[in-house]
């Protein structure tokens, strides 16, 4: 199959590419710089000449505090040109996966987000992107992901790593949970759904719920560094505060996935183990 991909250039566009070449598929592969998804007339001429039979739209702005001094960008980034997306892709008789956000969900809820829980996103970020999970079709797929990392772009792996080698004591909220999802776990499943002609929501997360404190000592821990760094603190003594809310609850139930009888991403301490190694490799530590 023919697999074009928007935002080929981030963490996970990186991963779609090789995992779509690992399956057997041919990936197309446009960056920012290839193509403005804002410019519906580019996205059309992209996506008609293609001829693809899935596009798998990953492009996104994702800097969840910048997005909300800037609504309006924010809304034709996620919302609007998802739409010219969607549209393309249709015109060409092409199905789309739109890679969504846990951001989506307003957090309050004392158990895990069902891929058919009521979405009430809380920041510009999660409404932007709630208008492009609305401007699918029928017969398009939704993937909600959360917290990713990868070993490409900036995340917070990355971010704890440098911190721990350079800070005497790090601060991280522990009262946000959610489930670390990796990159290129979430790619292969994220092709398999692409390449399966499976429509509608997914929750697509690695296993395991921790907070933020929880996760930069395993972060740390992996990488043999001094976890008891690490403090705890609350989102609301966050200094400065930041201007996104955040969801308290990012935990996304794999519920699609079981009922599918996909096999589940493993445990995210597997893929963090793998991620540290690589990047301890890169920088010769």
């Amino acid at each position: 199959m023919k697999l074009f991909v928007t935002g080929a250039g981030g963490q996970l566009g990186h991963e779609l590419v090789e995992a779509i070449r690992a399956a057997g598929h041919e990936p197309i592969a446009t960056t920012h710089a290839q193509l403005d998804i804002t410019d519906e007339e580019a996205v059309r001429i992209a996506i008609g000449s293609a001829k693809p039979d899935v596009v798998i739209h990953a492009a996104a702005w994702t800097a969840v505090d910048a997005c909300e001094s800037d609504v309006e960008k924010a809304m034709l980034v996620n919302g609007v040109a998802s739409k010219y997306v969607a549209d393309a892709a249709h015109s060409v008789g092409a199905r789309v996966v739109y890679i969504s956000t846990d951001y989506v969900f307003d957090g309050s809820k004392p158990t895990a987000y069902n891929e058919n829980d009521v979405p009430n996103p809380q920041s510009a970020y999660g409404a932007s992107k709630l208008a492009g999970e609305r401007a699918m079709g029928e017969q398009d797929a939704i993937v909600r992901i959360s917290w990713v990392c990868g070993f490409h772009g900036a995340n917070m792996v990355k971010t704890i790593l440098k911190l721990g080698a350079t800070m005497p004591e790090l601060k991280f909220v522990d009262d946000q949970i959610g489930n670390p999802t990796f990159a290129d776990d979430a790619a292969k499943a994220i092709v398999h759904i692409a390449t399966s002609g499976l429509g509608g929501v997914w929750h697509v997360t690695n296993q395991g719920v921790v907070s933020w404190y929880e996760f930069a000592r395993e972060v740390l821990l992996t990488a043999g560094m001094d976890a008891a760094k690490v403090k705890p603190i609350s989102t609301s003594d966050l200094q400065p505060p930041r201007p996104a809310k955040r969801p308290a609850n990012s935990i996304l139930h794999n519920g699609r996935m079981i009922s599918e009888g996909m096999a589940l991403l493993p445990d995210f301490r597997e893929p963090l183990a793998r991620l540290v190694r690589q990047l301890l490799a890169e920088t010769g530590e």
